[in-house]
């Protein structure tokens, strides 16, 4: 892959995981993850950039070397879901959609609360 497009998808999911801080059901950490991915092999600078950040560096840190997710972290995104398919279930006609979506939730939030703590 060329260091153009690493770049590219760097910033696009960089876009997208500050875009998903203020709209529920859009998920943060997943696009973060690979905005560090993709920047490791784009751009350096972005890459030191993200760890260095305040807030974004500590959640990178804490997934690259422990796997683990913040307790207030898990809340929050299993808050989010919950408020997401809330919202979603009373504007969608179809209940099925509500229904597998409600399932695919709870795996997400399933696996958020099985990952460890940070030390």
């Amino acid at each position: 892959m060329s260091a153009f497009l690493s770049l590219l998808l760097a910033y696009l999911f960089l876009g997208l995981a500050i875009i998903g801080i203020f709209i529920p059901g859009l998920p943060t950490v997943p696009f973060l993850l690979l905005t560090a991915w993709f920047a490791a092999r784009g751009t350096e600078k972005l890459h030191q950039w993200l760890y260095a950040h305040p807030s974004l560096g500590k959640l990178l840190i804490d997934w690259e070397q422990q796997k683990a997710i913040s307790k207030r972290s898990k809340l929050l995104a299993v808050f989010m879901l919950i408020v997401s398919w809330w919202i979603m279930h009373f504007n969608v006609e179809n209940k099925w959609v509500s229904i597998l979506t409600a399932l695919f939730f709870i795996l997400i939030a399933a696996f958020l609360c099985s990952r460890p703590d940070p030390e």
